[in-house]
Order: C-alpha cells, then sequence, then structure tokens
C-alpha cells in the first residue's frame, strides 16, 4: 500500500524548487531541490510525475500566490485606475517581499517547459483580474499576441520599478508611482 502524500511536503518540495529555479533557472537538479526540501530524491517524483511536471506546477503554485496578494483590498467597485493601482501596488510589493519566487516565476514564465494547459489554469484563477485588464487595456493588446506584448511590458516597468525601489527602500513609494504612471500610460484606454 502506498503512503499517502504529504500537503506539506508537496509544500516543500514547492517551495525548495522557488529558491533553486530562482537561483540556477529551469536547469535546476531535482536532487538539489529535493536536498533542499529535506526529502530524498525518489519522494520528489512521488508527487511530481516528472521534472516538467514539478516546473508546470511551481508556475501555477507562484501564480496563485501572486494573485491571492493582488486580491488583498481589491474593490472593483473603484475606477478603473484605482484598481489597476491596487494591482500594480500589491504585485511590486509581492515580488520585493519574494525575490526567489518572482525570479523563478520569471525564469518559468519565458520557458518552453510551462505547458498550454497550466496557461489555461493562470489564466483562470482570477477572472476579476482579467476582466480588469479587458476594461482597462487599449484595444491593440486585446488579441493574442499584442496581449502577450502587453504583459511583457506591465511586467519589464514592475520588475525595472523592483530593481530601483529595493536598492533605495527610503524612495521606493516614488518608483512605485513613477513606474504606475509609466505603465497606465503605456498601455491603458485612459490618457492621463
Amino acid at each position: 500500500m502506498a503512503r499517502p502524500k504529504s500537503d506539506n511536503k508537496r509544500l516543500a518540495l514547492l517551495n525548495a524548487a522557488t529558491t533553486a529555479v530562482g537561483l540556477a533557472g529551469i536547469g535546476a537538479s531535482t536532487a538539489v531541490i529535493a536536498r533542499q526540501a529535506g526529502v530524498a530524491e525518489g519522494t520528489l517524483f512521488r508527487y511530481f510525475t516528472n521534472k516538467d511536471a514539478l516546473l508546470n506546477a511551481l508556475f501555477l503554485h507562484l501564480k496563485q500566490s501572486l494573485g491571492e496578494a493582488m486580491m488583498v483590498g481589491f474593490d472593483p467597485s473603484l475606477d478603473q485606475k484605482s484598481c489597476t493601482r491596487h494591482i500594480w501596488n500589491r504585485f511590486v510589493d509581492w515580488g520585493l517581499a519574494n525575490p526567489d519566487a518572482h525570479l523563478a516565476m520569471r525564469q518559468l514564465a519565458v520557458s518552453d517547459k510551462i505547458t498550454p494547459e497550466t496557461f489555461d489554469k493562470v489564466e483562470a484563477l482570477y477572472p476579476e483580474l482579467h476582466k480588469l485588464a479587458q476594461h482597462c487595456l487599449r484595444r491593440e493588446f486585446l488579441d493574442h499576441d499584442s496581449r502577450l506584448f502587453a504583459d511583457a511590458l506591465f511586467f519589464r516597468l514592475a520588475e525595472t520599478t523592483m530593481e530601483f525601489a529595493g536598492r533605495k527602500p527610503e524612495q521606493a513609494d516614488t518608483w512605485i508611482c513613477a513606474g504606475f504612471e509609466a505603465m497606465w500610460r503605456a498601455l491603458s484606454l485612459e490618457e492621463q
């Protein structure tokens, strides 16, 4: 009879993978991940059928964590710019508080390891965020390829904001505000 799987071990593996992928990219070894999680490498494969399954589970896990952070205090009754500002601030705060997770998510997002099924699961996680994007984005960014371009602009501006806010925390609010305004002007329907 197979031993039951532990949620704690699965989470420990995902946390170890976050650190390993953040540091070494998708080439991070499963042996290192298992060792950092405090389990044998064979145990890792009881939870994830192969390394690609681990990477897809990690991407979904990180996107869930980010989405949960962005939804804290989210009030869809506010105007679109205020809602988007809230999402921006929470995204930057999450990235600054979770640098390994941010790096790992960035590595995974540009890899060829994330399956269309995983991207579909991510897309379905927080429909209110996707609805907000649909209402705020300039029309030229709504088809699939253009949306990827808009997402890349959003993330690069956020990463630049995080970099400057991390260098000089006493000026973080200034960089976060400037980054948001640059992103808003570049991507939004409103001309402000």
